[in-house]
């Protein structure tokens, strides 16, 4: 099995100034810049010959390249219960087709539909227990979150391994438009 997602990653012009509002949440786990990204759709884990079929669909996928900018800022969840905080991303038609289109490439490949409604964002941090009034306050400080826009002319299969430092994702595949 493999925990596989497709992603945009976020160049590091682009990275860089989000470390600067990884502050102000007691015990938020604040994600690495090398961990930033958009995902276009997780798949889970997953059988490694599945892995295989999901690759070929995934390159079949083409799109005109498009510019994509990071607004806004978020949260999971709610009251106790919010678990990470996120960079959003700016309303893009093009970003929006690329997913379904990952979606798609999903199904094609034997995997179920994706039921969450897709939220692009950037996760900044995960977080357990944090204190709401805490959470709000970053949020309202970062709500006006915006970044120059950057190109995207490809998108990545990355896998996902679990240690006791948290997650880190590799690079798979590289899929070029």
């Amino acid at each position: 099995m493999i925990r596989l997602f497709a992603a945009i990653h976020i160049p590091e012009d682009i990275a860089e100034p989000l470390l600067d509002r990884q502050d102000g949440i007691p015990g938020a786990d604040w994600r690495d810049m090398d961990a930033f990204h958009i995902t276009l759709r997780f798949f889970g884990d997953i059988p490694e010959n599945q892995a295989d079929d999901l690759d070929a669909e995934l390159s079949t996928i083409t799109s005109p390249p498009f510019a994509v900018e990071l607004a806004g800022a978020g949260a999971f969840g709610e009251g106790e219960k919010i678990h990470a905080v996120w960079a959003g991303v700016a309303d893009n038609p093009l970003l929006t087709q690329l997913h379904g289109r990952c979606e798609a490439g999903a199904r094609r490949a034997g995997l179920a539909p994706e039921t969450r409604l897709y939220k692009p964002h950037v996760t900044l941090a995960y977080l357990k227990r944090p204190e709401p009034p805490k959470v709000a306050a970053w949020i309202q400080a970062n709500n006006l979150l915006k970044s120059p826009p950057f190109g995207v002319d490809r998108f990545g299969l990355y896998s996902s391994h679990h240690t006791r430092d948290g997650s880190v994702y590799r690079l798979e595949r590289e899929y070029r438009f």
